[in-house]
């Protein structure tokens, strides 16, 4: 099938086949291989659990909430404990996100550290943003970087879509008040700004992101704010150190996964959400320029345990 035509739901039943192979492949073997529930079964899926990057802590904490029910429901046949991990895993990740009751104007500040495609993903929201009928302004804040500035450029000129822009090594603050003042004058819905994602100088990183929210809040105070986190799927445990450390740094209001198609590390939306408390709102897809969709917790359980 043509990977244009297929429904999103495909599309994430596709990408996530290294994992479920990794994951479910695995478990209905172990759990196929057992005539009653022992300590046995528990080990084989704990390990499982833990290679697919969900974790030590997650998989733990899974592990013995799958105990309490099957005590509790009197459960002896191994291949039932499928369906409690599905209801578990769907349990952590809480309820649908309701993406409707967006307010506007608003102000998206998208983190990250270089590489895990944090200027393809504002692209691609500024894309889905003018797509549904909103003006949309980028705001090139990365100014550490004179290839993050072009990057932008080029999307923005792919997409038709405003962008304002300093010099590198100007003060990024100063691109977000240029940005908002002329969000104001032309009545745009949604400011995306990009901002420099230098972990290893965490307090530099720290100060310019506190800043940039000051001047957010001081120059357009009835503009929603959500600070987006930009993590790559293939890195797995490492994408959790990052978030950890961006947290110390500011409020993250969601996650954006990207490359979640094609790794075997999708387990790591459970522990993002687990470890962190921190809603995955975006997952990329594919390189297509509609790729980036909302996460869809039921979604991505279906997929992940479909035959």
């Amino acid at each position: 099938m043509n990977n244009s035509n297929m429904t999103f739901f495909e599309k994430l039943k596709s990408g996530l086949s290294k994992t479920r192979k990794s994951l479910t492949g695995k478990i209905n073997n172990v759990l196929h291989g057992f005539k009653t529930i022992n300590e046995e079964v528990y080990d084989e899926l704990e390990e499982i659990l833990i290679s697919s990057d969900i974790g030590v802590k997650t998989t733990m904490d899974i592990i013995d909430r799958i105990k309490v029910r099957v005590k509790e429901d009197k459960i002896a046949d191994p291949s039932n404990i499928i369906k409690i991990l599905k209801q578990e895993i769907l349990e952590i990740l809480g309820d649908r996100l309701n993406t409707d009751d967006i307010l506007y104007p608003q102000i998206i500040i998208v983190i990250g550290v270089n590489g895990v495609g944090k200027t393809t993903s504002i692209g691609k929201i500024a894309y889905r943003i003018k797509r549904s009928g909103k003006k949309v302004l980028i705001a090139a804040a990365d100014t550490f970087r004179a290839a993050a500035i072009d990057q932008l450029e080029i999307w923005s000129n792919r997409i038709n879509v405003d962008m304002i822009k300093h010099q590198q090594g100007a003060d990024p603050a100063a691109v977000i008040f240029d940005a908002i003042n002329s969000a104001k004058s032309k009545k745009v819905d949604v400011v995306i700004c990009d901002t420099a994602g230098r972990l290893h100088n965490k307090k530099n990183l720290m100060e310019e992101l506190k800043k940039i929210i000051r001047i957010a809040n001081r120059e357009y105070p009835e503009a929603h704010k959500e600070v987006l986190l930009v993590l790559d799927a293939t890195t797995g445990q490492n994408a959790i150190i990052q978030a950890k450390a961006f947290k110390e740094v500011t409020d993250i209001d969601g996650i954006i996964l990207t490359k979640l198609d094609g790794t075997a590390k999708g387990g790591i939306v459970i522990a993002i959400k687990e470890e962190l408390g921190i809603p995955v709102k975006l997952i990329g897809m594919g390189e297509q320029i509609d790729d980036l969709q909302d996460f869809k917790a039921e979604e991505f359980v279906e997929a992940l345990f479909s035959e």
